[in-house]
């Protein structure tokens, strides 16, 4: 268990399971709503369907807060690399630095073993900016999607 020494927010990951593919679906449907709708591109089978065909428990963690469900996040092995996919945390829960405490783990595990990690995130969404304090830059964007990439840190650095 982690406490996040900014807020006070006790959390931990455990691996997911295939039976908490439901619980993430949902999560993801209310977490990315308003940017697909914003974008034009919301559809309330489209959002849940999409992480139902691609759910890879092996490579998912959940996020637990106080022994409950509060999102998860997958990072997924690629050939230059990392994917950090289906970051999603419960919106009672944003903006009080978990979001930032996870990710800070999550790098720290990529940075140790010299791996890039790439991700994408709607066009407009808050989220770019979480990303961009973490040294994630824009790759390349799409009128739906910006591509973001972050290089290794060194220990020390």
């Amino acid at each position: 268990m982690k406490i996040d020494e900014d807020h006070q927010v006790a959390w931990e990951l455990r691996s997911a399971e295939p039976a908490d593919l439901e619980a993430i679906v949902e999560l993801r449907a209310v977490v990315m709503r308003p940017d697909l709708v914003r974008l034009g591109r919301f559809d309330e089978h489209r959002v849940r369907q999409r992480l139902r065909d691609g759910y890879s428990p092996q490579h998912t963690s959940v996020i637990v807060v106080d022994g409950a469900f509060a999102g998860s996040v997958a990072v997924r092995p690629a050939e230059d690399g990392r994917w950090l996919e289906h970051f999603y945390l419960a919106p009672e829960l944003q903006g009080r630095g978990l979001g930032s405490a996870v990710l800070r783990t999550l790098l720290q595990d990529s940075d140790a073993n010299g791996a890039v990690v790439r991700l994408n995130v709607l066009q407009g969404s808050p989220a770019q900016r979480l990303y961009e304090r973490h040294g994630f830059a824009v790759e390349s964007q799409d009128p739906v999607d910006v591509f973001m990439v972050r290089q290794p840190v060194s220990p020390g650095v």
